[in-house]
């Protein structure tokens, strides 16, 4: 399937661009960026085309892969959508629910295919932690912890404007909900309490009757960052492995080459735009939460 990229950020050029290349079923035509410069750079290294002009890289591809800050993405995709091409996204999907829902609605009316890049729903020791979960019964919670240091010297990501303004709720609590909820089941209910700065925890209700917690901050001091989730039942408790560090090409590849089978059959995937909407919606109740809590 021949696939244009969208963005030229240290995403692009770390997991989107080399996962593209990898994938088994793709073909990189071109990259399309806000600045060409850019653009044409991440093009030339990639060995595909760099586009002046977003319709021209629609008109020459299949689908499209992004890497574009959330509200961006929402516009973009949404025209993507409504010209047939089947959209790989990143997370969230959007920053606001109502732009998430006309993303959804968009490719659910031009019956394009969709895969949110929710980085453990691909990543093989997660995949294989989630199947271990399914064939055990008795789980009754778990948990994810997730302190990060945005502003860490060298971080590829400290400067990223939505990511500094949002916090964690909304860059590292997508991948909370998709993670647990891939563990414990179906999330129904979200309770968010804040502390200093951007640190929330929230309480989860799963449909399976289990109840997980989540603990995030963007900006742990470097000495506190670290990760770490698990589930607890009849079993025992059970830790996901961790993700091998810094390969996000081969998940990234995955994600592509199941959004060519989804395409290919017409089956959503599990993870897929409607699931990235049902993220948005529990975390916007979350932010809706804390922001009722807060000192007027």
């Amino acid at each position: 399937m021949r696939f244009g990229l969208v963005g030229t950020g240290p995403w692009a050029r770390m997991a989107h661009g080399p996962g593209l290349i990898a994938a088994r079923d793709v073909e990189l035509v071109g990259v399309w960026g806000r600045n060409h410069d850019k653009a044409t750079a991440l093009a030339g290294a990639l060995g595909a085309a760099a586009y002046e002009d977003f319709e021209a890289l629609l008109a020459d591809v299949e689908a499209v892969a992004f890497a574009v800050p959330p509200d961006v993405q929402a516009e973009l995709a949404q025209v993507a959508a409504r010209a047939g091409r089947h959209l790989l996204l990143d997370k969230p999907v959007a920053l606001d629910l109502a732009d998430a829902r006309a993303v959804r609605d968009a490719a659910l009316g031009a019956g394009v295919a969709s895969v949110v890049f929710f980085t453990d729903r691909f990543v093989d020791g997660s995949r294989r932690w989630f199947d271990e979960l399914g064939t055990t019964s008795g789980w009754r919670g778990g948990w994810l912890r997730w302190f990060s240091a945005l502003h860490e010297a060298g971080n590829p990501f400290g400067a990223s404007p939505w990511r500094n303004e949002r916090g964690a709720i909304w860059d590292t609590g997508p991948h909370a909900l998709s993670t647990l909820g891939a563990a414990l089941g179906p999330i129904d209910t979200v309770a968010a309490t804040g502390g200093a700065g951007d640190f929330v925890t929230l309480t989860l209700g799963h449909s399976s009757g289990a109840t997980s917690t989540v603990a995030l901050t963007q900006f742990a001091p470097p000495a506190a960052a670290n990760f770490e989730a698990a589930v607890w039942g009849e079993a025992g408790v059970r830790y996901m492995p961790p993700r091998p560090e810094g390969a996000q090409t081969g998940p990234y590849a995955t994600a592509a080459d199941e959004l060519v089978a989804a395409a290919g059959t017409g089956t959503p995937h599990p993870v897929d735009v409607a699931f990235g909407t049902r993220i948005v919606e529990l975390l916007a109740e979350a932010q809706a939460q804390l922001t009722a809590g807060s000192p007027h």
